[in-house]
């Protein structure tokens, strides 16, 4: 089986193409020539490489041509929700403009493949109580630009499947983490921050945003299984939350880390890690798509946080 994967060398494309690899799919994926090769660097002798931006339709039309893919994971996006805050306009192009091309070149070359669409806990935004843990019936109460960029590819997709026939099946993934996410997510900046205090880099202050907000977290590795089983296994047309079922503060979480460094650390609130608007809580229910694939996380939230300050402990140490 050959597999394509958009944004394979971004943080959850390379612990997917670990997967699928292991699983032993023949794996290519798209970068952009200023895409980082960091996080695919130890796989670069097993997967292919195709040089593409997906805002470029010829582009798109060449790597789908080049690669005819058995199964496609979309997951190239501006996925930064306070970049979006700040760039709405180019979010929102980029993250429609992207998938537009990319299900025009399926339609175009007559792909016969299934085509997982990376959505996103975001496009809930506003979760009454009562709601938790939240299903895919729940409406959309959209809190960013981001989320609203999402909802738009969700619908999208959509809209193919029944215009078109593509087999197109949406993930909604909640907020996963682990080793290699990107400092700008608050976990890794928690955990990039103790390491810099450990080597003495930086002072004993680690900046926060909002302590008490509560969301679901996953480990990047049981996503990346859930993408893999949600293509094999589940019906297009259909939407399928990828989450723990459970919500922990974003207290609790950096508590974690906190336990596994000796160093004495202040806490201190920075104002420009606080969202305009944001959900209090967040928890999302993956009975739809364990009932079609027997998918459960597996990997305990100490173990992730364990593995996310060792990678920055490592990387700055290197």
């Amino acid at each position: 089986m050959k597999a394509f994967i958009t944004g394979i060398a971004g943080f959850a494309g390379s612990f997917l193409a670990e997967h699928l690899l292991a699983y032993g799919m023949e794996v290519s994926g798209t970068v952009r020539n200023t895409s980082k090769e960091d996080h695919i660097r130890h796989l670069l002798p097993y997967i292919r490489l195709h040089a593409c931006d997906l805002r470029d339709k010829a582009a798109v039309n060449n790597a789908i041509r080049e690669a005819k893919p058995d199964y496609i994971f979309h997951l190239a996006a501006q996925s930064d929700v306070p970049s979006s805050w700040q760039h709405s306009i180019e979010t929102l192009y980029n993250n429609f403009a992207c998938q537009t091309h990319l299900l025009e070149a399926v339609r175009t070359y007559r792909a016969d493949c299934k085509i997982l669409i990376a959505g996103s806990s975001e496009q809930y935004g506003y979760v009454k109580p009562d709601e938790l843990p939240v299903k895919e019936t729940n409406p959309f109460r959209p809190l960013n630009p981001y989320a609203i960029s999402k909802i738009t590819q969700e619908h999208i997709g959509y809209q193919y499947y029944k215009s078109y026939g593509l087999q197109i099946v949406t993930v909604r993934a909640f907020h996963h983490t682990g080793p290699r996410r990107g400092e700008n997510f608050v976990t890794s900046s928690f955990a990039k921050q103790i390491a810099e205090i450990e080597s003495g880099l930086k002072a004993p202050v680690l900046y926060v945003g909002n302590l008490e907000a509560k969301r679901d977290f996953l480990d990047v590795r049981d996503v990346a299984r859930a993408y893999r089983l949600a293509l094999e296994c589940c019906d297009s047309g259909e939407a399928y939350n990828v989450a723990s079922g459970r919500s922990m503060s974003i207290r609790e979480v950096l508590g974690i880390l906190l336990s596994l460094t000796d160093s004495d650390i202040d806490i201190q609130v920075e104002a420009s890690r606080l969202r305009p608007a944001d959900s209090a809580e967040v928890s999302g229910d993956y009975s739809k798509l364990h009932s079609k694939t027997g998918w459960k996380p597996e990997i305990a939230i100490e173990q992730t946080m364990a593995d996310l300050l060792n990678y920055w402990r490592a990387k700055i140490t290197s």
